[in-house]
């Protein structure tokens, strides 16, 4: 297979992935969550606040595609288009998920008088479905985008903001309900969810080395820097069996890009040598800053 049509098989699978998980997501949601009443955190907790205060009027499916649009629009212009494309298609493809489930299922539970299972299942299910969005290195915008916007100024990290915005939203269902159980149950989904999020991604959060040795060494550091924005070192080397000299590409990254990495070395040089393993305490430019 040529370099093309493995790029674009590699994309393929990776918007299929990002359909498949807002399916499951968009299922999950409506059928056991949305149905009890609960609010979650995130954008699709804010349109449910929307939904229950206007009596069903706006559904979900709607005003989380407006409220997408609006922060796309403005995160555009500070993340770049490149950051932002596989987010466009989580979007669209998780509007167009909620209102299909919408229509499917009329509002109605699948699980009646056991909300708190429900709330579980459905937690399981989101949960799974964000992170097969997020394996295949996409996103479904909503406070996400005001995440990484944060992110890009201030340092604070992504998980840490998303966490107060949950809380707020979730917290805010209690005007609405005055029902303190339901706020209890949209924590508990809140942690499942998110649990079962880092189960399916595995920690890709973590940090990573590569060493990659190959002769088309400077075609592969040269992808790397540009497709990932990840600087990287050449070194010098030597076979100790052959005593003949190698260049080795030294590479730090985050554990979510090594799909990515392992991709463009694949492409290039399909006999390269890789060597990955779990690094603690990577500080720097991309990376953690260093705290005294």
């Amino acid at each position: 297979m040529n370099l093309k049509l493995t790029k674009i098989y590699f994309s393929v699978q990776d918007y299929l992935m990002i359909l498949f998980g807002t399916l499951l997501y968009g299922f999950g949601f409506n059928a056991f969550i949305l149905s009890n009443e609960i609010v979650t955190g995130g954008v699709s907790g804010i349109c449910a606040l929307i939904f229950f205060a206007s009596n069903g009027l706006i559904p979900v499916s709607v005003s989380y595609f407006v409220i997408n649009v609006a922060l796309l629009v403005v995160a555009l212009k500070i993340l770049g288009l490149k950051f932002l494309i596989k987010t466009i298609f989580g979007v669209f493809s998780l509007s167009a998920s909620l209102s299909l489930f919408e229509w499917l299922l009329k509002g109605q539970p699948i699980l009646h008088d056991q909300p708190f299972m429900a709330i579980i299942i459905g937690a399981f299910m989101c949960g799974a479905g964000l992170g097969l969005v997020f394996s295949a290195n996409g996103s479904t915008g909503g406070t996400d985008i005001i995440g990484a916007v944060i992110n890009k100024y201030k340092n604070i990290s992504i998980g840490r903001i998303l966490l107060f915005c949950d809380f707020f939203i979730i917290s805010s269902s209690f005007f609405l309900f005055h029902n303190v159980d339901k706020i209890v149950f949209g924590f508990v989904e809140m942690v499942i969810s998110n649990y079962v999020l880092d189960m399916v991604l595995n920690g890709n959060r973590q940090s990573v080395q590569f060493l990659i040795f190959s002769q088309k060494y400077d075609e592969i550091a040269d992808r790397i820097i540009h497709e990932l924005g990840r600087g990287c070192t050449i070194l010098d080397g030597e076979g100790g069996y052959s005593r003949k000299p190698v260049k080795v590409v030294v590479l730090l990254a985050k554990k979510s890009e090594s799909v990515s990495i392992f991709r463009i070395v694949k492409r290039i040089d399909h006999q390269a040598f890789i060597s990955q393993s779990i690094v603690r305490g990577v500080y720097g430019e991309g990376f953690d800053q260093i705290k005294t």
